[in-house]
């Protein structure tokens, strides 16, 4: 798989993902939402730095 369908994929399971956050009652979206972002920032930091 080439870095576009790679890129595309982890797109789509954002997508995914935010679709099914928003869809939860308000009191459970936050946690969701932090934990989200944890994951984010995770990956975020164990990605090589590459130029933008």
């Amino acid at each position: 798989m080439d870095r576009a369908d790679e890129h595309d994929d982890q797109h789509g399971d954002l997508l995914s993902t935010l679709e099914v956050i928003e869809a939860q009652p308000l009191a459970t979206r936050a946690e969701a939402y932090d934990t989200l972002h944890d994951t984010l920032a995770r990956r975020l930091e164990a990605t090589p730095g590459t130029p933008s």
